[in-house]
């Protein structure tokens, strides 16, 4: 499998204009990439701009910080697959995990579930704000829920995709599961790392960039 296929072409800054949407739909559709990865408010217009090519509209539910109310989750991704995504990309709650309450961690994600209806569900830890055996009981606790991914990270937060992360989460869920590595991957080398530490699927917004880098 080509690394453009591998790839959530990625734009999630809130300044991002629907001309700019319109260039990151253009753009993955010449290098071929598995998806493109936008805000909510942009997925019917991706999905308009993508019928038909094969490529996946995928969307961010309970970004950054997935702290609000998981009801809000539910609702934001039953929106999201009404306008037309395909895969959801949901933050764990992050507090509820360093409360070590893992029964609401597992009900958050399975609400998101529930409400994608068949849409595929990443669920991203922000890694970075873990401990090993955080990682460990968040990966668990998505695989009971039904998700289909775990993601290393949002972008947004101190820090982004690491190989040991991607190791220990692929330990973790073992290799059926998907992995997905996203966060300050701007080189080549770094995504062939990532793949070989065990991801599956990358989220990156230098996609150019990292196929056509020789």
């Amino acid at each position: 499998m080509s690394i453009a296929k591998m790839i959530d072409h990625t734009l999630l800054k809130p300044e991002a204009s629907a001309d700019e949407i319109k260039q990151l739909c253009r753009e993955a559709q010449e290098l071929g990439t598995w998806s493109v990865c936008v805000n909510g408010c942009r997925v019917a217009q991706a999905a308009t701009l993508l019928a038909g090519t094969g490529i996946k509209v995928c969307t961010v539910v309970g970004f950054p910080l997935g702290a609000m109310m998981p009801k809000a989750k539910a609702f934001e991704t039953r929106a999201a697959v009404e306008a037309g995504a395909d895969e959801i990309d949901m933050v764990i709650n992050i507090g509820f995990v360093k409360d070590g309450n893992w029964e609401a961690v597992e009900s958050d994600i399975r609400g998101v579930v529930e409400a994608a209806s068949g849409a595929l569900v990443k669920v991203i830890l922000e890694t970075v704000l873990l401990s090993e055996e955080e990682i460990v009981r968040a990966c668990r606790a998505v695989v009971a829920a039904g998700a289909q991914f775990v993601k290393t990270s949002t972008g947004f937060s101190t820090g982004g995709a690491t190989v040991a992360a991607v190791r220990l989460m692929r330990k973790t869920v073992g290799p059926s599961f998907g992995v997905k590595a996203a966060g300050g991957i701007h080189t080549r080398a770094q995504v062939e790392s990532l793949i070989e530490a065990g991801a599956n699927r990358i989220g990156a917004s230098s996609t150019r960039a990292l196929v056509e880098e020789s």
